[in-house]
């Protein structure tokens, strides 16, 4: 089409719609793996119909293929052959048409044409119908732009009166154009007529046929898949369900076996013949070669043996003797031909065997049971016990264990000392005349204990009654010993690290007496008790160490304030010492400093953190900080170690150290509280109700990175406990933090009444069932109010004038209270501080005494924060004496900042020589 310039079809162009894109799974990659296995079972069927099917299905499908190829080329042949006389009988059918040629030779041949070639064209499905020129160009075309315009093709033959055709590709597939000439009545020339056809547009023969051939090759496959089912049950059938591979490598592998087993293996049929004879069979009966086929009467064996052997009868270890062996024979008959099976095994062998077998055996088993009993705690007398329970009675009748004076101490071994205090003992008797358990051993020269740690070898000895070495210890217990009936006994030194830990003893009274290979496990079980005890000694002494250290640590006893009833106590966790702590610190102005602190793991590194901590709250406290500035130091400080310790390569820094710091004053009832990383406390109401105060939560200590500390204030009414705990108290492994706050709220239900110490009781009853895996820190503070008849305050006008006023309103009240020895001092403190405020400070200015115990408390309040300083006049200086003689006066004295300013404070001790004290110091300074 090319050539002539032909008109494509808008139905018939390339414009194919391109198949519509599947989901991912439906693509050949998802199903490579499912279709690749499909592919690899038809490959290598396993079996003969398998076999024989994939054959028949070769060869129809080869049919198939044969059929579908020869057909689509006969199709393919009569196709074009068809388009082209379709395509000429369409053109010599409009060349001859009649007007045809009037119309070529008309002034206008395309407009008469046109018309007529497109209804031809539509009528008879052709591609194209074209009319030309005698010269080539065009009069009529299905595309308008192509007419008029020049055809370079070889059109003589047709001019000649021949019809001209070919056959060429387009782009629809192969094509067939047809060209014929029109000739006048004169017989001239007066055009051309072509006329195209594509092959697709013939009916196909193969559409036709294709379900003809498809469903003969079907009904081939399922006649073939019916034969190869049929082949398959029968050999299936035939071999008890097992096909070719599976035959062949039972064979082999029975064939495999039956040769390799230490057992003789014969198989006879029903008459008494050998039909299978294995290897060791035929060694342990000395056939020959030629044995099978033979009757098993005629082989020359035992006559009772070949009797047996031949009646096919049931038989289980019957024992026969077969030249020098002797062998123990089982029958079992087997199939329906009355055939049987024999197995041969040689006794003779299997005695020695099983005798040797037996005492390897109970040693290794006695080896696994120490292994897996001794060394359970890290205890050293109950390790030593494991280990004579281990040895009686499956090893010796008795036995004992004794250790070092200095090992019991957990302290280190000091040599080979011959002075040993028994510390376990065991036997199949209570009654043996051995020593007794806590006896201390004094060992003499020549006994086979001295040897034992002198050679650092188990020592044996077969008779005691010989042995004048043991005798010589003790004759009058030896005696005893031997007339008990023990007569042989092993030392074996207890060893660790090369040094000696102490010396065990096996004894052997009803056994029979050890022997040269017993010294193999009785070494063995030393040595395992041995490390067992080391570890044990050293960890009591590591926790002895630990737990001195926690105890000097942690307070021994809380002072007693008036404005708190405290109740306390310490449970350490299974794993020993740890890092929790608790304190009760008094402040000025009768308040007190609750805290309690959490570092997180065991051991020395845990408890020296603590102290750490409890020693730096402690100093933070002297300050009187509030809360939040408290605990921020107290960050400040971990990071700083930390940081210490990361300096000098100390891998064990302080993580997880976790805070509470609550500050109560006794006057308002008012208590500050913070907290770091800490579990918040239970408050207890005076009517018994418990609730747990929203307490803000600042990160741990260590890693709050700067962040602020919110503190939260509660007004705690008389008789109010305040419970603080560390987190070990709530929680347990599998058990969640709520259910442990909820058991802990029951629990301080029940206490409506009770006394701190009592609610510590109780509540520890109510949740700790069995010891706790972490430590516990539980602190119970009953609240207190003063009477408001023990303060006295007063607001100071700024004016020194007010002062004298002041100062005889204080000793007013001190009369009231009948502190009338104490007035002298009272005036000259507060005088001292009333001044210094309304000189140095700022309104509003007021004083505050309280009375306590023991101790009467100026406080002196103002604006200001800044701070008064101490210093020593000189004898020529005019002033700078009055805070030395505040200072002098009082037992101590501060300073404490507020929200508002600052407080001086001085407390006097209230006792008979605080007037000799002042005395002494106004004569010295005459």
């Amino acid at each position: 089409m090319g050539k002539l310039g032909r008109f494509v079809p808008a139905s018939r162009r390339g414009d194919r719609v391109p198949p519509k894109a599947g989901p991912p799974e439906a693509g050949p990659k998802a199903r490579h793996h499912s279709a690749g296995r499909r592919v690899l079972s038809w490959r290598k069927p396993r079996s003969v119909a398998g076999q024989v099917f994939l054959l028949q299905l070769v060869v129809v499908l080869l049919l198939i293929a044969t059929a579908l190829v020869v057909l689509v080329i006969q199709d393919r042949n009569r196709a074009i052959q068809e388009a082209a006389d379709r395509s000429l009988v369409a053109a010599e059918s409009f060349a001859n048409a009649p007007g045809t040629a009037d119309a070529m030779k008309s002034d206008d041949p395309t407009a008469a044409l046109q018309p007529h070639a497109e209804a031809v064209r539509k009528k008879t499905g052709v591609d194209y119908v074209v009319a030309l020129s005698p010269y080539g160009f065009r009069w009529t075309h299905p595309d308008p732009d192509q007419i008029g315009k020049h055809v370079s093709t070889s059109y003589g033959q047709a001019l000649e009166g021949e019809p001209h055709q070919t056959t060429f590709d387009s782009s629809l597939g192969k094509a067939v154009d047809s060209t014929v000439a029109v000739f006048d009545e004169k017989g001239t020339a007066v055009g051309l007529v072509t006329v195209g056809v594509t092959v697709d547009k013939v009916t196909s023969v193969v559409q036709r046929q294709l379900p003809v051939i498809f469903a003969s090759g079907g009904v081939a496959l399922l006649l073939a898949a019916g034969g190869s089912a049929l082949v398959s049950g029968r050999l299936r059938r035939q071999t008890g369900g097992l096909g070719p591979v599976e035959m062949t490598r039972m064979y082999e592998h029975h064939d495999a076996v039956l040769h390799a087993v230490r057992e003789g293996v014969i198989i006879l049929d029903g008459d008494g013949r050998l039909l299978l004879v294995n290897d060791e069979a035929r060694r342990l009966l000395a056939l020959p070669p030629e044995a099978e086929g033979r009757p098993v009467t005629g082989l020359g064996l035992n006559p009772a043996l070949a009797g047996l052997l031949g009646s096919g009868r049931a038989a289980t270890d019957k024992v026969f003797l077969a030249g020098d062996i002797l062998l123990a024979v089982s029958v079992r008959p087997v199939g329906l031909q009355g055939g049987s099976v024999a197995t041969l095994r040689d006794t003779t062998e299997l005695r020695a065997l099983a005798g040797r077998a037996d005492v390897a055996g109970g040693r290794l088993r006695l080896l696994y049971e120490a292994s897996t009993r001794i060394g359970t705690t890290l205890d050293m007398k109950r390790t030593a016990e494991e280990l004579t329970e281990v040895a009686v009675p499956r090893f010796a009748d008795f036995a004992t264990v004794e250790l070092v004076e200095a090992v019991l101490q957990g302290g280190e071994p000091t040599g080979a000392s011959m002075e040993m205090r028994r510390v376990a003992a065991a036997g199949i008797r209570e009654d043996a005349p051995l020593h007794n358990v806590g006896t201390l051993m004094r060992y003499v020269p020549g006994n086979p204990v001295v040897i034992g740690v002198t050679t650092g070898r188990p020592v044996l000895v077969e008779q005691l009654a010989m042995a004048d070495g043991w005798r010589a210890q003790d004759p009058e217990r030896a005696q005893e010993v031997i007339e008990f009936g023990i007569h042989s006994m092993i030392s074996v030194p207890l060893r660790a690290r090369g040094e000696l830990l102490g010396v065990v003893e096996f004894w052997r009274s009803e056994q029979d007496p050890f022997e040269p290979d017993d010294l193999s496990p009785a070494e063995e079980l030393a040595a395992r008790a041995a490390v067992c005890i080391d570890n044990a000694r050293r960890y009591t002494r590591e926790h002895t160490t630990a737990v001195t250290l926690q105890r000097s640590l942690l307070p021994g006893t809380l002072p007693e304030l008036s404005a708190l009833e405290v109740g306390h106590r310490y449970l350490p966790a299974q794993a020993g010492v740890g890092g929790d702590w608790y304190d009760v610190i008094p402040l000025p102005g009768t308040r007190v400093a609750l805290v309690v602190g959490d570092v997180v793991g065991h051991g020395l590194h845990a408890a020296a953190t603590m102290g750490r901590l409890r020693t730096a709250v402690h100093n933070f406290a002297a300050l009187d900080l509030p809360p939040d500035e408290l605990l921020a130091h107290l960050d400040d400080l971990i990071t700083r170690i930390d940081q210490d310790a990361a300096a000098v390569g100390d891998t064990e820094a302080i993580t997880g150290a976790t805070c509470l710091y609550a500050v109560y004053d006794p006057v308002s009832g008012r208590c500050v509280l913070a907290r770091a990383g800490h579990p918040g406390p239970a408050l207890v109401s005076p009517d018994g109700s418990v609730t747990f105060p929203d307490i803000p939560v600042a990160p741990p200590l260590g890693v709050g990175g700067g962040l602020p500390v919110e503190t939260a204030e509660l007004r705690l009414a008389a008789d109010s406990r305040l419970v603080l705990y560390t987190d070990g108290l709530v929680e347990a492994r599998g058990r969640d933090i709520d259910i442990g706050l909820g058991m802990l709220k029951e629990a301080l239900a029940d206490t409506d009444g009770a006394t701190p110490d009592d609610t510590c009781r109780v509540v520890l009853d109510a949740m700790l069932h069995t010891r706790a895996s972490d430590d516990v820190a539980l602190l119970v503070a009953r609240t207190r109010l003063l009477d408001p008849e023990q303060v006295g305050e007063w607001e100071v006008p700024d004016d020194p004038a007010a002062v004298p006023r002041i100062r005889a309103e204080a000793t007013r009240r001190l009369e009231a209270w009948g502190l009338g020895e104490a007035a002298f001092t009272t005036e000259l403190i507060v005088s001292e501080l009333v001044t210094n405020a309304i000189r140095y400070g700022g309104g509003p200015i007021s004083l505050r005494l309280l009375r306590d115990r023991d101790s009467l408390i100026c406080e002196v309040a103002d604006g200001t924060s800044t701070s008064p300083h101490l210093r020593r006049a000189t004898l020529t200086d005019e002033g700078g004496r009055g805070l030395f003689l505040v200072a002098q006066m009082s037992r101590r004295w501060g300073t404490r900042y507020t929200d508002r300013g600052k407080i001086i404070w001085a407390e006097q001790a209230l006792d008979a020589g605080a007037a000799g004290d002042l005395s002494g110091l106004l004569m010295a300074d005459l």
